[in-house]
């Protein structure tokens, strides 16, 4: 039997309003001067302009700053930037606030504001983190949950590939869940980022690392999708909905420090080859990988489809499996994500680069069936 290490460190402080408790929570952290790190969309927006009224007018109790450049898929600049202006300003902590993207590139950015002159291809070649600015995680979307990760997800400029950097040290101080902030969150925004979370819970859950901590959060995370997305779909103004979707992703989150499996393996490449939004790269390769999963692993769904809500404890293995397998295919098409690649402008002709990177990715080395290229041609092709 091998030996595995369990760990839930973040605190995290959740509640309708939870934002305008910062102020207190920046002094305990003795963060005087911030720097904001978030997207250019997010400070048009009612949840950037309440992060604002909690900081203060600048100059009046503290000062603090805004880098509001990452890209929808964060790149190296997004990380390399923010740092160069935290050591400017002299500043002493990170506020990273928005989607996941946002998220990641505040985590990195504190990588290099330690050792500016960083390649970060060689990350994993530095031993000692420690001593990291402290981070607040404030996520304004209820999908990645990089709030609670030790991980930051980058494309590379020398590879052109996304990289995982992972260190506990890039674990937020303070995680704040308001479901205030994911009110203004467009319906389709909604699903696609709540489609991520789902996703996180099903892979890591069947993931075959030993883990049963995760696998009871993933549950859990995979029931309060399904009872909340679809509220939160329908009516953005339902925090009770918003306020679960953001505790699942979360949970999602959490989970997966088990690991993942095929369906990110497939979703990676098309963010970072075509620009395709992550959860909802993830909805549409999620239904096919499940089938090609099932087919050599009967059962494998049968408890996600009881935390579906189905009645499936006394079906045969592949009924369980159909009847899970069903219910996620129609959850989804009810949130409008039974859309096809071609129809976010995914050809043919990039299926040979989609399957390298893909193929690369790590993220399948712990799905719950092996993986060839081959297999990876047939999913990509299936849901094109």
């Amino acid at each position: 039997m091998s030996v595995t290490a369990f760990s839930f460190p973040t605190r995290t402080l959740f509640g309708a309003g939870a934002l305008r408790d910062l102020p207190g929570h920046l002094q305990q952290l003795g963060i005087t001067r911030p720097l904001v790190v978030t997207d250019g969309g997010l400070v048009q927006t009612d949840a950037f302009r309440a992060l604002v009224q909690a900081l203060g007018p600048e100059g009046r109790d503290r000062s603090w700053f805004v880098f509001s450049g990452v890209h929808p898929n964060p790149i190296e600049e997004d990380v390399r930037l923010p740092a160069a202006l935290f050591r400017e300003k002299g500043c002493d902590g990170v506020i990273a606030i928005g989607g996941g993207s946002a998220l990641d590139a505040g985590k990195a950015a504190r990588l290099l504001v330690k050792r500016p002159d960083l390649d970060l291809t060689r990350f994993y070649d530095q031993t000692d983190w420690t001593g990291l600015a402290p981070l607040i995680a404030i996520p304004t979307t209820a999908g990645t949950g990089s709030e609670v990760g030790r991980s930051s997800v980058i494309t590379l400029d020398s590879t052109h590939r996304k990289a995982v950097l992972f260190h506990p040290e890039l674990l937020a101080r303070l995680v704040i869940l308001d479901p205030e902030l994911t009110v203004g969150l467009p319906p389709k925004l909604t699903a696609a980022t709540g489609a991520d979370a789902l996703t996180h819970c099903i892979e890591s859950f069947t993931c075959p690392v030993f883990h049963p901590m995760c696998d009871g959060i993933a549950l859990e995370g995979i029931r309060l999708v399904v009872e909340a997305l679809p509220r939160a779909v329908k009516d953005g103004r339902d925090l009770e909905a918003r306020g679960h979707m953001l505790v699942a992703a979360a949970m999602g989150a959490v989970a997966f420090q088990k690991d993942l499996g095929a369906v990110h393996s497939l979703a990676h490449p098309l963010s970072t080859l075509c620009g395709m939004h992550h959860g909802l790269a993830n909805a549409l390769c999620l239904v096919t990988v499940m089938n090609f999963n099932a087919r050599a692993h009967p059962g494998l769904y049968r408890r996600i489809g009881i935390a579906c809500g189905l009645d499936v404890v006394r079906c045969s293995d592949g009924e369980a499996d159909c009847e899970t397998i069903g219910f996620i295919t129609r959850f989804l098409a009810g949130l409008g994500l039974n859309t096809r690649l071609r129809e976010h402008g995914v050809r043919e002709d990039q299926l040979d680069a989609l399957v390298a990177q893909a193929a690369a990715d790590p993220c399948h080395k712990t799905n719950a069936v092996p993986v060839t290229p081959e297999d990876l041609r047939a999913l990509y092709l299936s849901v094109l």
